[in-house]
């Protein structure tokens, strides 16, 4: 499989929120890509996510750079060098995010979920926390790669909830891990093999409240375009309710588009429009 990626990527304030304490970045020279959804109100939502988002990228960069196994000396067994990385990362974002809420001596703590993905020929590291999502579309069969840090998942999980009565619950919002909460997180980390045909998802729960798996495999397998892809995915949900900030991250072998000038990468910031 080719290293080169095709990503696009759209963000949305949605139809109720104030402001969008979504936040995303990609550093695609190592195949990086984060997506998190903030929690704490306002400005703060937005304080988080951003954190997030920067410090794993910034470890990550350093990480590579430096070419060390310090990083993952307190990692676990059994995964890639790059996944151990990207661990470290995330359990740094987890101690910044910590640091601030307590420097800033705030009425109400601030946190965040995480959803990353480092890519390694044809391997994929993923890392995450909380109720942010990744998927992938393989043929027409959609897979959730991620387990939901929440109550009501942790409900149906054993068997004291149905789906519906999920998707009804007023507790939709109870995360079980976030980011910032604590000064340690359980980071949830594995490894899955991304295949020249596979499409990956990284979504917030703005997108997975509102479409279901089903709509989402559809708008996936009938787009050839990521950035169309993230683009028709946000719009659905917000046609659907919009009752959250919704941000889809779309990531596409470039060995997929055709022709010359294939696409190899690109990041478009698109605000709530």
């Amino acid at each position: 499989m080719t290293c080169e990626i095709e990503f696009g990527v759209r963000s949305d304030i949605g139809c109720v929120r104030e402001s969008n304490e979504d936040s995303y970045g990609a550093a695609p020279e190592i195949g990086l890509f984060v997506l998190s959804d903030g929690m704490g109100g306002l400005e703060r939502g937005e304080v988080a996510s951003r954190l997030a988002v920067e410090t794993v990228i910034r470890e990550c960069r350093v990480a590579r750079s430096l070419r060390s196994t310090d990083h993952a000396a307190n990692g676990i067994s059994g995964v890639s060098p790059e996944s151990n990385q990207l661990l470290a990362a995330v359990r740094e974002a987890n101690q910044v995010i910590y640091l601030a809420t307590q420097e800033t001596e705030a009425a109400h703590q601030m946190g965040a979920t995480i959803v990353a993905v480092r890519l390694t020929g044809e391997r994929m590291s993923l890392a995450h926390v909380g109720d942010s999502r990744a998927y992938r579309l393989r043929g027409d069969q959609l897979e959730q790669l991620t387990r939901d840090h929440s109550f009501v998942a942790e409900q149906m999980r054993q068997g004291r909830m149905t789906e519906t009565e999920a998707g009804q619950s007023g507790l939709q919002n109870v995360l079980l891990r976030a980011l910032g909460v604590a000064r340690e997180v359980e980071v949830d980390v594995t490894e899955e093999l991304m295949l020249d045909d596979d499409t990956i998802l990284l979504c917030s729960d703005g997108l997975t409240r509102e479409l279901t798996d089903a709509q989402i495999a559809a708008v996936l397998g009938d787009c050839e375009d990521a950035q169309e892809a993230a683009n028709e995915l946000v719009q659905a949900a917000k046609q659907a309710g919009g009752g959250d900030n919704i941000t889809a991250v779309v990531l596409r072998s470039a060995a997929k588009s055709a022709g010359a000038f294939a696409r190899i990468g690109r990041w478009l910031r698109h605000s709530g429009n």
